[in-house]
């Protein structure tokens, strides 16, 4: 991890001393060319996209120069990385942060509120995708701007189907038909399994089961706050279905991070569907796949799937810093640097005006299925922005982590994760 060195102030000279403080999160509103610290933790084909882009807003925006340091870790690792810098005092500009933990970094005062910003138009915030506007806001105060989004679907291998003479999913499917379609590609024999699901009991285990709750009816948190919004009928149902699935035995469990060996049976062809996003596409071209997308299936007609968007958090450094970061922030994420970035990565629109855009339907068609995650923003939901998400995520996918490996059964889990997330609420136990 990247850190400044610290210098005896006895032997600093005056204006090593001020750049230094500058450095290290205290007010800059001095004159001259504000610096902007950026750490976005990108690697690949994004984080070549971003450098190309600091480089073009750095040469037509003389007053604010933005860093080409990414941060020196991953987004993995960013929130802990932004934790540790505003504990030290030595925390950057703008950070890229995962949604679900937005809301407790906004009960710092380190964290701008952009609500100003969106209300005078610095910030175009009325353009982005409703689940990003939702994801940024937290106590109806804008306090990030979107910097992706994705949401989950079902990719589908072809050749399994094929072979073994399967229709291929459809968009009105529903959770009966996923369930007896993964048993029917089950082939012990051949090492074939039907889908997957992660076991690791972190919010990759977590995330996959909210469309269900949602679907049937169940929320996160209970509409006043007060309580989960899953101890009840919603929450029942959506894990007895996962322990099906797991009874069935045609589900993998998953116990590498990020769901990797998921992916590489998937690519394989040892497993028939897998509950992904658009992150995804791009290595499937690249294995030379044959592979199709449909929604999420339905309990009831409604095919509710999740959006996961994450934001650019904006630091305070003194008022000229500030500014120099909203000016940038709102840049990046105009619609023509959204559309160039996502025509590279295969990243979903944050905005609903890229579609006006020339060179939207080369984007959309760009890789196989993309299309299908874009149309599919429109079913999605978000997570709620509440400081105790992170213990919730926790407790349920803890949860399912055991059901899955048959050390619990789904009421037992379910009451466990609930007493443990209604505890983080304050809820009397």
């Amino acid at each position: 991890m990247f850190k400044l060195t610290r210098v005896i102030a006895a032997l600093a000279a005056l204006v090593a001393m001020s750049v230094f403080a500058a450095s290290c999160g205290e007010d800059d509103d001095g004159g001259g060319t504000a610096e902007i610290t950026f750490w976005h933790g990108q690697t690949d084909v994004w984080a070549n996209c971003l450098k190309k882009q600091i480089e073009e807003f750095n040469a037509t925006h003389p007053d604010v120069q933005v860093s080409t340091d990414a941060g020196g870790v991953v987004a993995d690792r960013m929130l802990q990385k932004v934790t540790a810098g505003l504990q030290a005092g030595n925390y950057p500009d703008v950070a890229y942060i995962f949604g679900s933990d937005l809301a407790n970094l906004a009960k710092g005062d380190e964290l701008l509120d952009l609500t100003e910003a969106t209300e005078d138009g610095r910030i175009d915030f009325d353009a982005f995708v409703p689940a990003g506007q939702e994801a940024v806001t937290v106590d109806d105060r804008v306090r990030a701007v979107p910097a992706l989004i994705d949401n989950l679907a079902v990719v589908y291998n072809k050749k399994i189907f094929d072979e073994a003479g399967v229709a291929y999913p459809t968009d009105d499917w529903t959770w009966d038909e996923f369930r007896a379609t993964a048993a029917k590609l089950t082939d012990e024999g051949a090492g074939i399994v039907g889908t997957g699901w992660p076991g690791t009991g972190d919010e990759d285990t977590t995330w996959r089961i909210w469309p269900l709750v949602w679907q049937l009816g169940g929320d996160v948190v209970s509409e006043d706050g007060e309580s989960v919004g899953f101890d009840n009928e919603a929450g029942e149902r959506s894990l007895a279905y996962v322990n099906d699935l797991a009874a069935d035995g045609s589900v993998y469990v998953d116990t590498t991070a990020g769901a990797e060996r998921m992916n590489q049976l998937f690519q394989s062809d040892k497993m028939a569907m897998i509950v992904t996003g658009p992150w995804n596409l791009p290595d499937f071209v690249l294995a030379k796949m044959d592979y199709g997308v449909a929604h999420l299936p339905a309990f009831e007609g409604e095919h509710t799937t999740i959006a996961g968007p994450d934001v650019w958090a904006i630091f305070d450094n003194g008022e000229q810093r500030s500014e120099g970061a909203i000016e940038f922030v709102a840049w990046l994420t105009s619609a023509e640097q959204n559309l160039r970035c996502a025509k590279q990565s295969g990243s979903l629109p944050t905005r609903q005006d890229l579609s006006e855009l020339e060179g939207y339907d080369e984007y959309v068609k760009s890789l196989p299925g993309l299309e299908k995650f874009v149309d599919n923003i429109d079913n999605s939901q978000v997570r709620p922005t509440v400081p105790e998400y992170p213990q919730i995520s926790q407790a349920l996918g803890k949860a399912i982590g055991l059901m899955l490996f048959e050390e619990a059964e789904p009421a037992e889990a379910l009451s466990e994760a609930v007493d443990r997330a209604n505890a983080e609420l304050g809820v009397p136990g």
